[in-house]
């Protein structure tokens, strides 16, 4: 087994990152302890912020082999910014299950980065 890179390494603990990111979601949603204010200029500020984060990851130019890392990160966190706006628009009955699915998607991001992150190479 080969010893990872700091490069690597700092991918790797940025994909944990998000999973554990994705978890805390995911229980914030399941738990209905929503105490935030979805209608408020900052979230959808941090909304189109992702949004834009993650079509800048799709559309940055990177190695072939780096292709696949920067597509998950990039639909991600596109996808997740989608969630994060729609959030801001249905009734409240439906935030939770849709804080669920945004942190399932951060999960498997997670799961997903750190299996391309740690393939061989």
């Amino acid at each position: 087994m080969t010893m990872l890179t700091p490069d690597r390494l700092f991918r790797l603990i940025n994909e944990m990152l998000f999973l554990l990111l994705g978890a805390l979601l995911a229980w914030v949603g399941a738990s209905g302890r929503i105490f935030f204010n979805r209608h408020s200029l900052p979230w959808v500020v941090v909304s189109v912020a992702l949004i834009l984060w993650g079509v800048r990851a799709l559309a940055k130019p990177g190695a072939y082999r780096a292709r696949w890392e920067n597509w998950t990160r990039g639909a991600s966190l596109v996808l997740t910014g989608a969630l994060m706006v729609a959030i801001a628009r249905v009734p409240f009955a439906w935030v939770g299950p849709l804080l669920i699915a945004a942190g399932g998607l951060l999960i498997l991001r997670g799961i997903l980065g750190t299996a391309l992150v740690l393939r061989l190479r």
